[in-house]
Formats: C-alpha cells, structure tokens, sequence
C-alpha cells in the first residue's frame, strides 16, 4: 500500500485527506516513480474549488509536479530504467494523474531525467513555471533580445521563471508587485525595474521606463481593469499574452489601443506547449540547458513534510511566499 491524498468534497485546504492505496501499475507507455519530492501550483488550489479549467471528478487525486525514483516501466517504454532520478513535466489530465502521494503514474513522455545540479525539491517545482513562462514568453509572444516585457504577479513561481527566461534571452524585464513589501525581493532575483502597483501609477512607471519605445511583449498574470493601461502602454506590434485571471474583475478587451498600434492579445496555458511533441521537445531543450547553466535556477520559499498537506495548502493560498511551496515525501531508508 502507498499513501496518497485524494478530496471527496470541494472546498479549502481542510477537504484534502491523505489515503492509503494501492500503487498503480503502469500501462502501456507509463512510468511508475517513487515520489522524493511534490511541487505545489495554484491549479492545484483552483482545482479542488471547483473553479479550475479543468474540474474534478470525484474522489479526486491532484497534483501537477514531482521529482523521485522510477519503480517500474509500462509496456513500450524506453530512454529510462528503475532507480532513474527523474522529474515529472505537467502532465494535461491534473485528475488523472495526480502527483500527490508517495507514489504516481504517469506516462513517460512527461517524464524527464532530473538535472544533476537541482536537489529533489528544485527538480520537483522547476517544470510548470519554466513550461509556463517559456510558452507564454517565447512561443506566444515571441520575445527577443532587446524587447521590453512586462512580467506581471512577479513574486509567483512563474512570475520568477519567467524573469529568469527574459534575462537568459536579452530582453528587458519590468516586473510589477502589488505593493512594496516584495519589491526588494524581485530586485534582487534580477529584475532590473519592478513596479509596485499600489503605490505607483502602472500607466506613469510604464512611459517612464520604456520612454517612446513601449512594451513590445506583457505577460499578464492578473486581467481585470489593469489591461487598459497594459494595452496604453505597448508598442506598435506588442503582444499581450494573459495566462492568468487574479483579478476578479471582468477584462475588457482594449479594442481603441488594438486598432491605434495592432495589438495582439491571447490567452495562453501551459497545455499548449505539454499537448504538441515538437513544442514540447522545444521546451525542454531550452529549460535543460537553462538549468544546466543556472540561468534557470528554482526559488524554493518553504517545505511542508508530506503529513502537512492541509497547511501547506493554507500557506500556498496566503499569497505569502516568493517563489514556489513544496512538500517533501519521507521514504524510510533515504
């Protein structure tokens, strides 16, 4: 038997139970690992309240991200052997999978050998911000040297990675915070101009840092209102690439500023990348050698022990950290 957590009911933090079941064997074409380390994400969080693109069936299992050991192979699979080191890449079915345990199963295709410089916990939190802001940076909004982008909810995992992926291009990354108690913090993972959003006027800090050229790329994590003065702010041909909605408030698009300097506005998610093979294999490439450079390098705010789940969740909810939560799995005899 293995442990694992599951939610019956939708909900907060306190739904999550930790279960003992059955390992899964692996089908054909999947790997069965043993989990060292667990990545947490905000999905996660959306996903039990119900609120999530995706929605839950239940009893349902969850979790995105995890490092640990190959057990054993499904029929077909190749390129990895029991007691390989390996990290799992967001896989599309956050259900269907699930991380959360002492054990997983998913298909090797998601799979990726973990890079010798990253401990259990790195390699377990490295692969949604890295896949999420290399999709939404490169492939969506095609940024390149020189560009100016504007990286938005900067503290976030992804806000980093993607400051990260900015800075290991060339380009110029001005990142925003909501107020001043995170902005030191984001100067120093590199940002050479961040913005404290509810103590300067985003439109005023934008004009002034970018002078007449503009933003060419956002990479808008919040929506709502703050679009306008985004779009205001973009230079002719920029691209607005939205992949988050924390803003409760319903965003318009910024038709007048679209006409005036044809502008592109997209959603993106990170499936976009994980669901093409040649996009994919594209991701990894970049995100390997980021790490094996340590031009990527994973933030780790806090590790909960795995019998801590419910409060791990409580902290990952309280927007406190900078940088990613994870939760670290015991295995007697490790």
């Amino acid at each position: 038997m293995t442990r694992i957590v599951r939610f019956h009911t939708l909900g907060g933090p306190e739904v999550l139970q930790i279960e003992q079941a059955d390992p899964a064997a692996p089908a054909a074409g999947e790997v069965r690992i043993r989990v060292r380390s667990i990545g947490l994400n905000r999905a996660d969080v959306m996903f039990r309240r119900w609120i999530y693109i995706e929605k839950a069936v239940l009893p349902s299992r969850l979790g995105y991200e995890a490092s640990g050991i190959v057990e054993d192979l499904g029929e077909g699979v190749t390129g990895f052997a029991p007691g390989d080191a390996v990290s799992v890449i967001p896989p599309i079915g956050l259900g269907r999978y699930g991380t959360y345990g002492e054990s997983a199963t998913v298909p090797a295709r998601y799979l990726v050998a973990k890079p010798d410089r990253l401990s259990f916990h790195e390699a377990a939190s490295a692969w949604m911000q890295y896949i999420t802001a290399y999709g939404g940076l490169i492939e969506a909004g095609g940024l390149e040297k020189g560009d100016y982008v504007l990286i938005t909810a900067a503290s976030s995992s992804v806000g980093i990675a993607a400051i990260q992926i900015a800075l290991l291009v060339g380009a110029i990354p001005i990142a925003t915070t909501i107020s001043r108690d995170k902005k030191q913090a984001v100067l120093d993972l590199g940002a050479p101009y961040v913005i404290s959003v509810r103590d300067e006027d985003l439109g005023e800090a934008l004009a002034r840092i970018t002078g007449a050229r503009g933003l060419n790329v956002a990479f808008d994590a919040v929506g709502g209102p703050q679009v306008e003065v985004i779009a205001a702010g973009m230079a002719a041909g920029g691209v607005i690439v939205s992949h988050g909605m924390l803003d409760a408030a319903p965003t318009h698009f910024p038709l007048r500023h679209a006409i005036r300097n044809s502008l592109i506005m997209r959603g993106y998610v990170f499936t976009e990348i994980v669901g093409d093979d040649a996009k994919l294999d594209a991701a990894k490439h970049f995100i390997l050698d980021g790490l094996a450079s340590g031009a990527l390098q994973p933030l780790i705010d806090k590790v909960f022990d795995f019998e801590d789940i419910v409060n791990a969740h409580r902290y990952l909810e309280s927007n406190q950290q900078i940088g990613k939560v994870v939760v670290d799995v015991c295995h007697q005899g490790e």
